[in-house]
């Protein structure tokens, strides 16, 4: 399962044009609150799991990810990216610090 998370970290890494790992890298899974990160970024997180079953056990499991698009310009090109996403939908924005989020459920 590491595989396909690494995998769609690499996805959102191809969006945010930055390296997949190290000081550049923009793209966050779950992190801690003590990182500073640099804008724009995306975090993401595992939201849910939804199982389908068959024959007395799982068939088929997809996993649901909170995708956060973190971007002073509240016209990013970001959110258009992630938008074009299969298994993706936008749920809300926020404004916080002078910061706009914009949450996406991306299934992958």
């Amino acid at each position: 399962m590491t595989d396909r998370r690494l995998a769609f970290h690499n996805l959102l890494c191809k969006i945010l044009s930055c390296p997949i790992e190290g000081e550049q890298c923009r793209c966050y899974f779950q992190p801690p609150e003590s990182i500073k990160m640099n804008y724009p970024a995306i975090v993401y997180s595992l939201d849910d799991v939804d199982k389908t079953y068959a024959n007395d056990g799982v068939y088929l499991s997809n996993r649901r990810y909170a995708v956060t698009v973190i971007d002073k310009d509240p016209d990013t090109s970001l959110v258009q990216k992630v938008t074009n996403l299969p298994m993706s939908r936008f749920d809300r924005h926020f404004k916080k610090d002078n910061l706009n989020h914009y949450i996406f459920n991306v299934y992958f």
